[in-house]
């Protein structure tokens, strides 16, 4: 998509937003594509526990093991969940030649697993999207007492910034909701970017106990509870304005035993005005009861006509008999409320080495021609060094806050090319550095 958006493609978007649910095809009215009509929801497709059972790491699915840590880049804070700034068709970003991403930080001063509760969206520009420059933070005033992450899109007829993220209290209760802030730009000049203008957030989305868990739903299950994660996208046929978020399906477990428990899902919501300031819950278009509790920072990339879903997974999180690594798993349908495949048979696209479990977290793919880039964090490393004695990630929280500093990477892993075939993925080149490049190349 080019940085000037043609009258005919402002007219298609403004007209499928007024017309809701009747959509063009219901005025008569097409656009140079044949018509289109608003998304009708559907059932929920099942990532079931026949799937989950083949899970297994294959050459094509194991990411290697990261020998040398990357240099942090930020010395002054942790660095976890980080994406692009996108246009509305979800290609990245580049703004009078620079790229921008942003990124979930604390500060170093903190030991790794308390940075969480003091999550604050930070960014950062580069010109070639691996050489990265700190910004500053995003908001001024954002809601919450803490954010989590979330999505950007660049508005260039607008010339502003669409900011979903997750609005989220303290702990112990960690009550989540999908926030919006707009009203930001950039100046840019030949040394950087500065974030401008003022902001207006509003709150988009909240777990409704139906169609969504809530928190006081959760209590009893006695494990991580989700309503997280927004992540925009424009639909590549109606041109809907929608997004994916991480949830939970009601089900009634009362205990982490209770398979009824782990019952993640893939949220759906649609906005209903111009400003994408009001939005409707739609159903979830995935479920794993039964099978796995966390299906984290959904995404998607179309390619060759299909939908790729993408989620993040623990080994932690899946249901009582079923195992699967700390990974990135995948999924495709011909549609929004399609028919979801899991790719390679079980899910599995991106899994850490078996020698080196932890070693890399929250996984991002991104279009790379007719392929995806797959860019992660650092998370902990070395817990089988030998010189310290081979330790479980439950072990670090004990150790002395120096050490488990030391183990924990904290900024941009070395990104992933991977292959798309249909519904088989495999990884190809490894790229040393946190790799954000255009879509097109």
């Amino acid at each position: 998509m080019s940085d000037e958006i043609s009258s005919t493609e402002l007219n298609r978007r403004s007209v499928l937003k007024t017309t809701g649910a009747i959509g063009a095809a219901g005025l008569g009215l097409s656009f140079g594509t044949g018509s289109v009509a608003a998304v009708e929801p559907g059932d929920a497709s099942e990532w079931t526990a026949e799937h989950a059972s083949n899970i297994e790491r294959t050459d094509a699915t194991t990411a290697p093991v990261i020998d040398d840590g990357a240099e942090p880049i930020s010395d002054d804070y942790w660095i976890w969940d980080t994406w692009p700034l996108r246009h509305r068709d979800g290609s990245i970003a580049k703004i009078d030649g620079w790229q921008i991403v942003f990124s979930l930080t604390a500060s170093k001063d903190l030991v790794p697993g308390a940075r969480h509760n003091e999550a604050t969206i930070r960014y950062f520009y580069s010109r070639n999207g691996h050489s990265w420059q700190e910004g500053g933070t995003a908001f001024e005033n954002p809601l919450g007492h803490h954010q989590w992450a979330g999505s950007a899109m660049y508005d260039e007829s607008e010339d502003q910034i669409y900011h979903f993220y997750t609005a989220t209290s303290p702990e112990p209760e960690f009550r989540q909701r999908l926030a919006l802030a707009k009203g930001a730009s950039f100046e840019t000049g030949p040394r950087g970017v500065e974030l401008t203008g003022t902001q207006e957030h509003t709150i988009i989305g909240a777990a409704d106990g139906e169609l969504y868990q809530t928190l006081e739903q959760s209590r009893e299950q006695g494990i991580v509870y989700a309503f997280r994660d927004p992540w925009y996208f424009e639909h590549p046929e109606t041109g809907e304005d929608l997004v994916v978020f991480e949830g939970n399906t009601p089900t009634g477990g009362d205990s982490p035993d209770d398979p009824q428990s782990y019952n993640g899902n893939v949220g759906v919501m649609r906005a209903t005005n111009d400003e994408l300031t009001e939005w409707e819950l739609l159903p979830p278009n995935l479920e794993a009861i039964e099978v796995n509790q966390q299906l984290e920072r959904p995404h998607y990339v179309f390619n060759d006509g299909k939908w790729y879903l993408f989620v993040l997974s623990h080994e932690f999180t899946f249901a009582p008999g079923l195992q699967g690594p700390d990974a990135l798993y995948g999924f495709v349908s011909d549609s929004l409320y399609g028919d979801y495949e899991p790719l390679n048979g079980s899910g599995l696209v991106v899994a850490n080495p078996e020698s080196a479990p932890f070693q890399a977290y929250s996984w991002l793919a991104m279009p790379h021609g007719n392929d995806v880039l797959v860019e992660s964090f650092e998370n902990f490393r070395g817990l089988d060094d030998t010189s310290r004695g081979e330790i479980s990630l439950d072990e670090v929280g004990h150790l002395p806050p120096e050490e488990q500093k030391d183990l924990f990477g904290g900024t941009l892993a070395p990104s992933l090319k991977v292959q798309l075939q249909g519904s088989e993925t495999r990884v190809v080149n490894e790229l040393k550095d946190g790799h954000f490049l255009p879509s097109g190349n």
